[in-house]
């Protein structure tokens, strides 16, 4: 069966307004938005200016987990300074919610991850909003919704264990765990997928919006961040994670962009659109999708 998924060449903070109403639904209590505050030094991640009247709209909190790699966002204290430098905190309150720890969700679909890992202040949040930035990817290839609910949501130490596909929750020990490339993705997959199932027994709403601007090969993450190689493209919307980010993709392979080929040669070195089928199979939602232009 397949899913709506609203588009808009336009990228604005209107246009991103007019795309989550055409999705009709309530987002009751208190409503995290979960976006990539980004490493300090990239120049990719939404900026305040597009996102605010939305979020003010809705009355969300920016919500975050701490990283498992090197840098600025190892620790709440960082990470925090770092969002308010990149303007997060000047229009929203801003959760890092693995501050206070980080709590277990069973997974048993998969055949990588046998639970998902997450901030401990998820649990606080009604509704959820899975703001994505699309681009590309050192180890996944892309970044978009399902990337942003597997490792964007998991807790510093879930991070780890996606990273290691299961093996550890150790950030010191994930990087140098012995695994194919695609058990990486495929352990995305599921714990996007825990996410979503935990959501659904909740009884909890949630989302997905993708802005498919400042399309660089290089995620949100990446201190030296490159800049775009292609034009910006839209943005997406649906109450289905993997439409939504098989919309992006298809939108890239259908580009006259030029630049596309650098970005589509980054996402399939990397085996990234594999995440698609996978998350399909476990039940995250459908490939099949109908595009609503509005």
């Amino acid at each position: 069966m397949s899913s709506q998924v609203y588009f808009t060449k336009k990228i604005t903070p209107e246009s991103l307004i007019k795309v989550y109403q055409a999705l009709k639904i309530d987002l009751p209590g208190k409503v995290g938005i979960k976006v990539s505050t980004g490493e300090d030094g990239a120049k990719g991640y939404l900026k305040a200016d597009l996102i605010a009247p939305f979020v003010k709209k809705i009355n969300g909190t920016i919500i975050e987990c701490n990283t498992a790699y090197p840098g600025a966002r190892t620790n709440t204290k960082n990470h925090t300074e770092v969002a308010k430098k990149h303007g997060f905190t000047s229009f929203a309150d801003v959760d890092i919610m693995d501050a206070d720890g980080d709590f277990k969700i069973p997974f048993s679909k998969g055949k990588h991850l046998k639970y998902d890992l997450v901030g401990e202040h998820f649990k606080k949040y009604d509704s959820i909003v899975n703001l994505a930035h699309g681009k590309g990817h050192a180890m996944g290839g892309f970044g978009a919704n399902l990337k942003n609910q597997s490792i964007g949501i998991a807790s510093r130490k879930g991070k780890a264990y996606i990273h290691s596909c299961g093996k550890t929750t150790s950030p010191r020990f994930c990087w140098i765990s012995k695994h194919d490339q695609i058990d990486f993705i495929e352990s995305m997959a599921e714990a996007a997928t825990a996410v979503a199932d935990y959501l659904k027994e909740q009884g909890k709403p949630i989302v997905y919006i993708t802005v498919m601007n400042a399309l660089s090969v290089d995620c949100d993450c990446d201190s030296k961040q490159g800049d775009p190689v292609m034009a910006d493209l839209g943005i997406v919307a649906s109450l289905d994670p993997v439409a939504n980010d098989q919309a992006f993709i298809d939108l890239i392979w259908a580009s006259k962009d030029p630049g596309a080929k650098k970005l589509q040669e980054r996402i399939d070195s990397r085996l990234g659109r594999e995440i698609l089928p996978y998350a399909e199979k476990l039940g995250l939602g459908s490939r099949e999708y109908k595009l609503v232009e509005i």
